[in-house]
């Protein structure tokens, strides 16, 4: 289960999905390959994975399709780690790939941040020497007097 999917669970308040995301996720939909890795990796990180294996060697073993120690079974259990781990190391690279979308839109906003900052002291010392030069006229002004 996805933290943001906790979150939500224990939050009164909806989650919005983040529009940087949600291109991101448009993205990836358009390529065949990532969309059935993304199936694959899905279904291989489910209880529905694990129910089936522990139906399927229950049945290898109590059916006797073969004898022990499981030669066949071995190296199809074998074959099938392989195809996983690479799924995995597909899964892991998505969430890389959706981490530095994050990385890249908060860095954009931090520029923007930092530019407005610069022009909001620039408007402060503006208004501050306005200030002073306001005070420095009332002074003189009331001196003359």
């Amino acid at each position: 289960m996805e933290h943001s999917t906790l979150v939500q669970r224990h939050s009164r308040l909806p989650l919005e999905p983040n529009p940087v995301l949600l291109e991101h996720a448009r993205q990836r939909a358009d390529s065949l390959n990532n969309r059935v890795a993304d199936l694959i990796t899905e279904f291989a990180g489910s209880m529905t994975f694990v129910y089936i294996h522990l139906v399927w060697f229950g049945c290898w073993i109590g059916f006797s399709v073969e004898g022990y120690p499981y030669g066949l079974l071995t190296m199809i259990v074998s074959l099938e780690a392989i195809f996983l781990s690479t799924f995995v190391m597909i899964s892991q690279n998505r969430a890389d790939a959706k981490r530095q979308v994050l990385a890249d839109e908060q860095w954009m906003t931090v520029k923007e941040e930092d530019t407005q900052n610069r022009e909001l002291l620039d408007l402060s010392n503006q208004i501050l020497e306005l200030t002073k030069a306001i005070h420095s006229q009332t002074n003189s002004r009331a001196g003359a007097k």
